[in-house]
Formats: structure tokens, sequence, C-alpha cells
């Protein structure tokens, strides 16, 4: 990258900074809210990349890492009061433990492509029809965290306005971008994406390409843990059916594969664009009265129909093109 092209990313990057530092002073709790939930799922689509857009190993059911994290941390605070932060490295590391035996099932015996997806997404069914019947996680009838919401900044049991959380999950992204930065340019991150091209190739070349997919599982899994930490303190109550089904994986998944998967910035684009489109679609038909079941699965299936016609790669490769600036 030369001189005028890391000084122009970088401003563009400072802008965006303090556009979003300074939102929470201009916005009111709706909008907050949103930008809170475009933030979460730019993080979760970071780290669904991971795996994906820099390893080239497509999970479907991503929403397993979500739920079995938001389960493990607002369990042990349900019925132990053990706080948040401590429950979120008991969350990561539980996580890690599942994407490791999933990776290691699958590429131990050669499963790969359309079948690794299906292993995915068969993990996740199963772990919420197992939570269905667990009275621990208290079943179908959910698990409701014992904290009420603060009007006043509580973080050590993770509790305040919704500006904090806004600026949490603020960090957590702009975190997630930095750490996916980092990768990329590093040993793994090279190995990782040569494994994407072409994997035979890459073993051809000398790479362990069991150890390295190893990594890119765990790694993604580990950060997606997080989001689900996030996820039970935020939302404060938790439904095998809610947070396991299919339907969040998809969530999940759509912002990169609109945004650009394998780019740094597409997760992010692909998130503001559709949590902005399709709430502006929902509040625009509530004003004429209107209440069409399943709008918004609708929406993302025309938006992701629309991507895979005329920007196969997402819509961010174009945009960065054009502004002269890297992915």
């Amino acid at each position: 990258m030369n001189f005028a092209l890391h000084r122009r990313a970088t401003v563009l990057l400072a802008v965006l900074a303090a556009a979003l530092v300074a939102l929470p002073w201009v916005a009111d709790n709706y909008l907050i809210s949103v930008a809170t939930l475009i933030l979460f799922l730019a993080y979760t689509g970071q780290a669904w990349n991971v795996m994906m857009g820099f390893a080239g190993q497509l999970s479907l059911g991503h929403s397993l890492y979500v739920g079995v994290g938001a389960y493990v941390a607002g369990g042990l605070f349900f019925h132990f009061g053990l706080g948040p932060w401590a429950g979120l490295w008991i969350a990561i590391l539980v996580c890690m433990l599942l994407g490791a035996a999933i990776g290691f099932l699958a590429f131990r015996f050669g499963i790969s492509g359309v079948y690794f997806a299906l292993l995915t997404i068969a993990f996740a069914e199963f772990t919420r029809i197992g939570f269905d019947h667990i009275p621990w996680t208290g079943g179908p009838g959910g698990l409701f965290l014992k904290v009420a919401q603060r009007d006043q900044v509580d973080l050590l049991h993770f509790r305040g306005p919704p500006a904090m959380y806004y600026y949490s999950m603020l960090v957590l992204a702009a975190g997630a971008l930095a750490l996916c930065a980092a990768m990329l340019r590093s040993r793994a991150g090279y190995y990782w994406q040569a494994i994407r091209e072409d994997e035979e190739a890459a073993q051809a070349l000398g790479i362990n390409t069991f150890r390295w997919k190893m990594l890119a599982v765990i790694v993604s899994s580990a950060m997606t843990a997080v989001s689900g930490v996030f996820f039970a303190f935020y939302y404060n109550n938790l439904f095998p059916e809610q947070i396991f089904h299919i339907s969040r994986s998809i969530e999940i998944i759509l912002g990169p594969i609109i945004g650009g998967v394998g780019t740094l910035f597409g997760p992010i684009l692909g998130a503001a664009l559709l949590t902005v489109l399709s709430d502006g679609i929902t509040e625009l038909l509530a004003a004429f009265g209107w209440e069409i079941p399943g709008i918004k699965q609708v929406f993302y299936g025309v938006v992701l129909l629309g991507v895979v016609m005329f920007l196969p790669n997402g819509i961010w490769p174009p945009i960065a093109r054009r502004l002269g600036i890297g992915r």
C-alpha cells in the first residue's frame, strides 16, 4: 500500500470512528438500539468471516456458538451468581472445545464443502433440541436473568443504559476488525488464504491444512462466544428456539456475504445495509398499518439474489476500488 492510499484509508477510518463515537450524543434510544444491532451483526459476521472468508470453511450453524456462549454465561449467572466477566472466559473455553470437536470430526475424516456445512447445521439443531429438554437452562420456557436493567452504568454486572451497550459493542467490533486485519497479514492469514484458494496445492507446499483449519474454527468459535455473552446480558432472556435456530445463523452470515466474503469492511457494510433497510421496510409497512409475516426474510432473499447476480464478490470490493483504498 503506497503512502497516499494508506493516508486516504486512515482518514476515512478516522471519520467513521468519530461518527460512531459521537452517535449516542445525537441519537435517541431507538436509533442507539438499531446501531447496537448493526455492530452486533458486524462483529459476529467478522467472526464467521475468519472461518469462511479467510480459511474457506463454510459454516451454516454459527448460531451454535452464539447460543452456547449465551447459555453458559447466562446460566452461571442465573444459578450461581457468577458475574459476566468470569462467565465470559468459561463460555469462550466451552465454545473453543466445541468448535475443536466439530473441526476434528470433520477434518480428520475428510468432511468438507457442503457436507461440512451440513455438519455445522446438524450440531446447531442437535443443541437446540437438547437445550429444549434441559431443566437447568429453562427448557422451552426460557432462561430469564435476574438483574433488571439500570439507568446507571454497572460494568461489574454489565448493566446500564443503551449507550453503554452500544459502546461495548463498538469496542468489540473495532477489536474484531483490528484482530482480523492483523491475522490476515500474519502467517496464519497467508496459510488460510492458500487453503481457501486450493487446499491440495497448499498441502503440496507443505502446509499442514488440518492444523490451520482447526485454528480457524477455534478462533471463529471463540470470537462468536463473546457475542453470545453480550446477547445474554443485553436481552436478559434466552430461548433455544430463538438463539439456536438456523435463521440466526443465516442472519449472521448474510452481512459478510452481501458486504464481501473475505474482506475486512464487508461484514460491517453488509450488516449496516441489511439492518437499516429491513427495519426501514418494517417501519414503512407499519405506518400504513400493514403487517406481512416473513417480510424481512423475503427482503433478505431479494437482496442476496441481487448481490449474487450483479455483485458476486459483494458490495464492498467495488466501493473500495472506487475510493482507492484497500479491503
